[in-house]
């Protein structure tokens, strides 16, 4: 049936029957988003959860309007199938993409590689996850810019979910002259991080000898956070308080 002919016999009852349909389509998706956000805020419910289950409602009502206007145009269904079916094929192909981000998205959610909340990093792309799709992933990085990858992206590479612990090593490479006590300069560093009110006590603050050079002793401070969003802020101060224990240590010890 051709597609002149279908809207040449429209009725004003199915035009008004299609409108009314869409309407109703758009207001039930949103109030029932607005359903399950407000659930989630009472109820303290797994945000991750919300949004998948929002994508499958949507998707799923989208999918019943569209069937219910096709009925009123006269257009058989059975047919759109076959038809379907002939060109199944060219339509995989142009949507091969679209497939693969929404199995990509379903193994995420079931996995529970990652949730919406947590700071994950993938192509060198690392910011934390404020919206999850079946198709699509939303991150904010730290510099606040919103970025949107694709599922199928952290089936096909490496990613990294720097909140899948409770804790995050930060690592500080400190270079020292040889004209320092290596020792006492070690415990002085060590106990300086353990001042800080946001290094946990357990594992203790811990200096590595990682090399000696010309110029000196190449050393590591390692510290350990429960925050891993603040990792870039802590190291940078680790680092001021370091150099300014070194300058001093350094004026004793000339």
């Amino acid at each position: 049936m051709a597609i002149s002919t279908i809207f040449t016999n429209l009725q004003l009852d199915d035009l008004i029957a299609i409108i009314i349909t869409l309407v109703a389509t758009f207001l039930i998706v949103r109030l029932i988003s607005r359903f399950l956000k407000n659930t989630q805020t009472k109820w303290d419910l797994d945000v991750t959860m919300i949004q998948v289950s929002n994508e499958i409602v949507k998707y799923t009502i989208y999918l019943i309007a569209a069937a219910v206007i096709l009925g009123i145009l006269g257009i058989n269904l059975t047919a759109i199938a076959v038809s379907l079916g002939v060109v199944s094929i060219v339509v995989g192909f142009a949507a091969r993409d679209t497939l693969s981000n929404f199995i990509a998205g379903m193994f995420i959610f079931l996995d529970k590689s990652f949730r919406v909340g947590d700071i994950v990093e993938v192509s060198n792309q690392k910011g934390k996850v404020v919206k999850m799709g079946f198709r699509l992933t939303t991150i904010l990085t730290y510099d606040k810019k919103i970025i949107t990858i694709p599922n199928a992206l952290f089936s096909t590479n490496p990613y990294i979910n720097h909140t899948a612990s409770d804790t995050r090593r930060v690592d500080l490479d400190i270079n020292i002259p040889y004209t320092m006590n290596l020792e006492e300069t070690s415990k002085s560093l060590e106990d300086m991080a353990a001042a800080r009110d946001w290094v946990l006590k357990k594992p203790k603050p811990k200096v590595i000898v990682r090399e000696l050079v010309d110029v000196g002793v190449k050393l590591t401070l390692c510290v350990w956070i429960n925050d891993p969003w603040q990792v870039t802020e802590y190291r940078s101060a680790l680092a001021k308080e370091a150099k300014k224990l070194l300058r001093d240590k350094d004026v004793k010890y000339e």
